[in-house]
């Protein structure tokens, strides 16, 4: 499965393996992207502190935009988490945009709509948790509106689109599932005063995430087995 990763401190972490050989990409540290999919049975694009179109930021962006484009074209299993996310909907139609309803940082609820409930990545999140779960967020970006042809899959208080199936193997997480409490404190060490200047306390949520560290574990439990599973069908012959 291809892996792209960002920057430091935000690799699939939680989410482990997925029971395939990750061939892991930092573009950010000159490593090269291939120029398709072939030989690859999965995608997962992670987050990052770049904006989705921001490719002056990072030139890696644009490739990486169009391997989304291509996997969702040709059917391969991808999931895309807060940057990737983003990106996986400005691949295909979406829109994009610097949110207006401020930073979303910390332990949040999302609810996961009816069409989750039979979904193959969130079907099993749902049967564990039910309708409502707290998910870690980080990201002031927002999908506006997801790709044509998308379905939604969750929804949030501050920003609507929390969660999307495009085609049937391509799916959108604007939160963090993979985080570690490890990573956690380094973004709060990096980007502390966008929290204080947002109004949020950052020691409160540090507190919370602590908190909630079981209950994120099954969360990325929940999300890996699918997953895996996905990429298992995906594998198999015929």
């Amino acid at each position: 499965m291809l892996v792209v990763v960002h920057q430091d401190h935000a690799g699939p972490g939680r989410l482990g393996d997925f029971g395939a050989e990750l061939d892991l990409r930092r573009p950010d540290r000159g490593d090269p992207l291939p120029a398709d999919l072939a030989g690859y049975h999965g995608m997962l694009v992670l987050g990052g502190s770049m904006a989705a179109w921001e490719d002056d930021v990072a030139a890696w962006l644009a490739p990486t935009r169009r391997l989304l484009a291509l996997a969702v074209e040709d059917e391969v299993p991808t999931l895309g988490i807060c940057l990737g996310a983003q990106m996986l909907a400005l691949a295909t139609g979406g829109q994009v945009e610097r949110g207006t309803a401020g930073l979303e940082v910390g332990y949040v609820e999302v609810e996961l709509l009816d069409t989750a409930a039979d979904d193959r990545l969130l079907g099993p999140v749902h049967a564990r948790f039910g309708a409502k779960v707290g998910v870690p967020q980080w990201h002031q970006d927002a999908i506006v509106t997801v790709p044509p042809g998308a379905v939604r899959l969750a929804t949030g208080d501050r920003y609507p689109n929390q969660a999307f199936r495009l085609g049937e193997a391509a799916w959108g997480l604007q939160y963090h599932p993979e985080v570690t409490v490890v990573d956690w404190q380094d973004w709060m060490d990096d980007w502390h005063g966008s929290v204080t200047h947002d109004g949020l306390d950052p020691v409160a949520v540090m507190a919370r995430m602590a908190a909630a560290q079981p209950q994120l574990a099954l969360l990325a439990q929940a999300h890996s087995e699918a997953f895996a599973q996905i990429l298992l069908g995906a594998r198999q012959p015929g």
